[in-house]
């Protein structure tokens, strides 16, 4: 059987051109376009340095987008699911796969009776805009005390700041 390369791995993120939102729900159009990550590409890419992939049967990884406005580096955006916990990851890595660095962009989490959420947007310019708040209730609507807005970016050398 074939190992799966690094462009394998890059063949299951379709370019998307930006300005893309990232938000509670986009995960849908991804599960329906794209198929989930095998556990080989899961323990290649996204957790080569440990022996044993840290998630549990429940746990899920489906590829969203390339970012198709970079060329010193490779640029994805995948979701990972697990129980009461959904996340948007940014990573990037140079052109012969090995990681650059990586950040949690958007996210609902539940806990603590709260629930947390995180909307992003990455921009033409690679700049990535993150609203995030909590809510008891559970409800779409950010409890204003709680909500804030952070920046970040890609550098041309592939770091996120």
């Amino acid at each position: 059987m074939k190992k799966l390369s690094f462009p394998d791995f890059v063949a299951k993120f379709p370019p998307v051109a930006m300005p893309v939102t990232l938000g509670e729900e986009t995960h849908h159009v991804f599960g329906i376009e794209n198929e989930p990550l095998s556990d080989e590409l899961i323990a290649r890419f996204i957790h080569p340095t440990e022996t044993v992939t840290p998630d549990d049967e429940f746990t899920e990884y489906v590829p969203c987008f390339a970012l198709d406005n970079t060329e010193q580096f490779i640029a994805l955006v995948w979701w990972k699911a697990e129980l009461m916990n959904y996340e948007y990851v940014l990573a990037t890595f140079d052109l012969k796969g090995q990681l650059i660095d990586r950040e949690v962009i958007a996210y609902t989490r539940v806990g603590e009776d709260q629930v947390y959420r995180a909307v992003a947007t990455i921009g033409d310019d690679r700049e990535i805009v993150i609203a995030e708040g909590s809510s008891s209730d559970g409800n779409a609507l950010f409890d204003p005390a709680s909500s804030r807005t952070r920046e970040m970016e890609i550098l041309a050398s592939g770091e996120i700041v």
